[in-house]
């Protein structure tokens, strides 16, 4: 058996002394990180960019078959996509936990040690946090800061009509791990089966250990593109655009047969019977980029294979639609994740 340590024989400050010990700091926006009453960023000149988000067991994450350092370098790059979806370079985070006494300090270190490989692969600092007893299971909330040069951040109400509708990467894939892993669960409770993953490392990965886009973001940069409208797709590809629909008060047209779909995605679908296309509209957790641009930077994104167009924006009297494979139309909806369902 691997020794246990009891959060309780460090304390507080002790656990967060243990935990950020070896922690340093990789940007020179930093200039004060943990270990005082506040941190202090200083961004020189360029625009502040925050978001947050909570993840809680049992609504965002089960811990039967999520590792805890697959979990903690979640927390931090789901935090992460959404500044990247500003334009924005993230550079801080602040972590909080809410643990119950289930947890040693062994299974915080395990959790620990995902959240520093996030911040070593996006070079971001974590300059502060809280920690505090939870009665019950684990909750996570991270807040991630970023900078933007002054007034070039992409806002989601920005589409104007005939701008093209673009994504990165594929969709569909982290929806598909999440079946295949919540399959073995109920059979491994059921029947005390082990797992059997079919060797689905790709659509397991997407959901255990989704990456942001950073890439996209330096790209951009390079090839001097400036999306009209972005997010990330954390909720399915229709709920999001759709969010972008309303917020920029225009209409849209995708098709079916642009949607960017994995190959063992679409294998696992059907094996399950699934339409691909229904889960890369609705699947969620994929964290890829929604993004509008102008017609005239149509040659920069077909350029990049990890980009594809995949329709255009209309005026809003046009309706938000999908053109299927067979050229029929169908209205867009939005049956992706709802966390207050």
């Amino acid at each position: 058996m691997d020794p246990r340590t009891e959060i309780s024989s460090l304390g507080e400050f002790g656990l967060i002394g243990h935990l950020t010990e070896n922690n340093e700091t990789k940007n020179a926006s930093t200039v004060l990180s943990v270990g005082d009453d506040a941190a202090v960023i200083d961004h020189f000149g360029r625009q502040t960019v925050i978001s947050t988000d909570m993840l809680v067991e049992g609504i965002h994450f089960d811990l039967m078959y999520t590792p805890l350092k697959h979990l903690g370098y979640k927390s931090v790059v789901v935090n992460l996509s959404d500044i990247y979806a500003m334009n924005a370079t993230p550079t801080q985070i602040l972590l909080s936990i809410a643990i119950s006494n289930k947890f040693s300090v062994e299974a915080l270190d395990e959790f620990y040690e995902g959240v520093y490989a996030a911040c070593d692969k996006y070079q971001v600092d974590l300059v502060g946090g809280d920690t505090t007893t939870s009665q019950r299971g684990f909750v996570i909330s991270v807040t991630a800061i970023g900078e933007v040069a002054p007034d070039s951040y992409v806002k989601r109400n920005g589409a104007q009509v005939n701008d093209l509708i673009c994504i990165s990467g594929d969709l569909g894939g982290a929806f598909l791990g999440l079946t295949i892993l919540e399959r073995e669960k109920k059979i491994f409770e059921e029947t005390g089966a082990q797992p059997d993953l079919e060797d689905r490392a790709y659509i397991i990965g997407r959901m255990l250990k989704p990456e942001a886009r950073k890439d996209v973001i330096e790209y951009f940069a390079a090839q001097d593109i400036m999306p009209t409208s972005m997010l990330d797709i954390s909720d399915g590809l229709s709920s999001e655009m759709l969010h972008i629909c309303k917020q920029s008060q225009v209409g849209c047209v995708l098709y079916e047969d642009k949607l960017p779909i994995n190959e063992e995605s679409k294998d696992f679908a059907y094996k399950l019977e699934l339409d691909p296309t229904a889960c890369a509209l609705s699947g969620g957790e994929d964290y890829e980029l929604l993004f509008t641009v102008k017609q005239a930077d149509y040659e920069k994104i077909n350029a990049n294979n990890g980009l594809s167009i995949i329709g255009y924006i209309t005026e809003a009297a046009e309706g938000k639609t999908i053109i299927t494979r067979g050229g029929n139309k169908h209205e867009l909806v939005a049956q992706g994740w709802n966390h207050l369902k």
